[in-house]
């Protein structure tokens, strides 16, 4: 596994600490492994602490009443998650899931409480990683209850590619199953969708890539 210090060095919400406030992050820090399909946390459980990705691959996600399954977020080496009830002290809101063997860094709750009362910057990072998890929410929601199913594809590759920096391609880093329960649709009329693009001129799939051949028009979808 590599340094736990240059993982927690890496994460958005640490970057650009002194090595003595990384030292005291990683002090508190438990390791904790997980198997595949193995639950982290369930929706209404204590948020006791949050966890950093050092290695492998976690879902967290919403079931309905029906037992469906909607994604929030497919989240990688470095990504946090479950930061949220540690400032509201409320239950997590959601259930995660490793969705491939993986290795999280857990900091529980009092005793990271304890260190940002101390060094305020710590605050700032994480309220800037809250604020962009609320910006990903908010896309998500107009997505869902405002368009189609086109629209929330051409909506989210959009999104997607100025994340990633790109003007005319997206990296695809779930499977496209994952994406299809992003989006509210099945993994069939997603296919559907993205074959009616390329017909379209819209878009080139090859792959996981999938190169924006006309973004303005995309944008109209």
């Amino acid at each position: 596994m590599k340094n736990i210090l240059s993982i927690i060095a890496k994460t958005p919400l640490f970057k650009g600490l002194p090595e003595n406030q990384l030292e005291e992050i990683k002090r508190i820090t438990v390791i904790r492994q997980y198997n595949k399909g193995e639950v982290i946390f369930f929706e209404g459980d204590e948020g006791n602490g949050f966890y950093i990705v050092a290695h492998g691959q976690v879902k967290v996600f919403k079931l309905s009443l029906d037992g469906k399954e909607h994604i929030l977020h497919i989240l990688g080496p470095g990504e946090p998650f479950g930061e949220a009830p540690v400032f509201s002290g409320r239950p997590f809101p959601a259930n995660a899931m490793a969705l491939v063997k993986s290795r999280l860094l857990f900091l529980p709750r009092d005793a990271f409480i304890k260190l940002i009362t101390t060094n305020p910057s710590l605050s700032l990072n994480m309220f800037a990683i809250l604020s962009m998890r609320l910006r990903e929410f908010t896309v998500q929601i107009e997505n869902l209850s405002l368009k189609e199913v086109p629209g929330r594809v051409a909506s989210y590759l959009l999104y997607q590619s100025d994340e990633q920096g790109h003007h005319d391609f997206v990296d695809l880093r779930i499977s496209k199953k994952q994406l299809a329960s992003m989006l509210g649709a099945t993994p069939e009329t997603l296919s559907r969708m993205f074959a009616k693009m390329s017909d379209q001129g819209l878009i080139e799939v090859e792959g996981r890539r999938i190169r924006i051949l006309d973004r303005q028009k995309l944008t109209t979808v």
